[in-house]
């Protein structure tokens, strides 16, 4: 046979015997699958890698291959780094009349393994005439591309997507490569999407013209708060049987109300989905060159939303046990209000010269960052006019270079 004219089929396998001939890397690549398949495998080796040996599900058999040993299977694999041995195999099936896959001449054998991969119940196999490297890296694209939703399977029995229900998405700092896999594939079954400003626009470029795309910065709400005509909406479109994905910038439930949607929805009876997402409080500094944690030089980070001033009856936060630690502290929303941000640090007792970065648009085309210490960030910031959003890194890994 040829590769060039191989019939591509599955094989039912659970129960039945499959013979492995050798226990190198390329069975221990074969043998999970085979293994998950409820197949009755035999594995006949001189030497095994350490994972075959430890392996369950498997017959092991250390010994030199013999004729006989297919002897009852309905599938084989050829896989030692001996020819002549691989070419026994293949000819005692073929007298036995047994398919088997020959892994170091893949046109020798009477059957060749596709590159493979499962997806919510889905068995995708790519064969392409014996080129294994191509196979494979059509395989990836396909995978990639059922992941990110450019190939959508939208059917009602989609795992993961419930029509009348609420994903509540988290799409990362900025860059739309910095969504979830998860987050990008029920955007892609989305009936409705209900955007922050903060979410990448570009995502929603990608959407199809069928998709209601509900801006929620826009959605009138008169003299009720913004926060609960965002939750009608999105009970609203579930309720008439839409699936609706809820898609915030960064991590839903970093200073993002997301779990406040939640509750709204659970009292409504609408099941929720909730995806986390890249949060920018890590990514951006990382992006911009700084980690916020580094061995040697802090334990700790801490994350401030800056929406509510130092000394506000609504402030949560402890100004002087902040200004005490030796650690990172990420501000976010903090531009505005920098300068009280700043005062209360310093009269806590944080160093004047502790250093300073500021990313402006972080992660996107539009990034600027800015380095200044404790003491002339404030005036620094206006002088750049940065404005938000932007992540304030407060700490000595702050010094780093970019």
């Amino acid at each position: 046979m040829t590769s060039e004219n191989a019939y591509l089929v599955g094989l039912r396998l659970h129960g039945k015997k499959v013979v492995v001939v050798g226990g190198g890397t390329v069975a221990q690549r074969r043998l999970p699958l085979l293994v998950a398949n409820g197949a009755d495998v035999h594995v006949i080796t001189r030497s095994t890698t350490p994972a075959v040996e430890a392996m369950s599900g498997i017959t092991l058999i250390l010994r030199e291959f013999r004729d006989g040993d297919l002897e009852g299977a309905w599938y084989a694999i050829a896989a030692t780094d001996d020819p002549s041995v691989n070419a026994a195999v293949v000819a005692e099936a073929e007298s036995r009349r047994i398919f088997c896959v020959r892994a170091d001449v893949a046109v020798e054998g009477t059957a060749v393994t596709p590159a493979s991969f499962e997806y919510e119940g889905l068995s995708v196999g790519v064969l392409a005439g014996g080129d294994h490297r191509r196979s494979a890296a059509i395989r990836s694209a396909i995978h990639e591309a059922l992941q990110q939703g450019v190939i959508a399977r939208d059917t009602p029995g989609t795992p993961g997507v419930i029509h009348g229900g609420v994903a509540l998405v988290g799409g990362g700092p900025g860059d739309p490569e910095l969504i979830t896999v998860r987050g990008r594939r029920l955007l892609a079954y989305a009936d409705v999407v209900v955007a922050d400003r903060l979410a990448p626009q570009e995502l929603l470029a990608e959407l199809p013209p069928h998709v209601e795309v509900i801006d929620a910065s826009k959605i009138p709400y008169g003299r009720a708060m913004a926060q609960d005509a965002i939750n009608d909406v999105l009970i609203d479109r579930a309720k008439a049987g839409k699936f609706v994905v809820r898609l915030k910038g960064g991590d839903p439930f970093v200073f993002a109300r997301g779990y406040e949607e939640v509750i709204a929805c659970a009292d409504a009876g609408i099941p929720v989905t909730v995806v986390p997402g890249v949060t920018s409080a890590i990514a951006v500094p990382a992006l911009a060159g700084v980690p916020v944690t580094h061995r040697h030089v802090t334990h700790e980070f801490v994350v401030v939303s800056g929406h509510v001033a130092p000394g506000h009856p609504e402030s949560l936060v402890n100004w002087n046990a902040l200004a005490a630690l030796s650690g990172t502290i990420v501000l976010l929303m903090a531009v505005e209000r920098i300068e009280l941000f700043a005062k209360a640090l310093l009269e806590g007792g944080r160093p004047a010269d502790t250093p300073v970065m500021v990313v402006q648009h972080g992660t996107t085309a539009s990034q600027r960052t800015l380095r200044a210490t404790l003491s002339d960030a404030p005036e620094r910031i206006r002088e750049e006019g940065i404005r938000p959003p932007a992540i304030i890194v407060i700490g000595p890994v702050a010094a780093f270079a970019g």
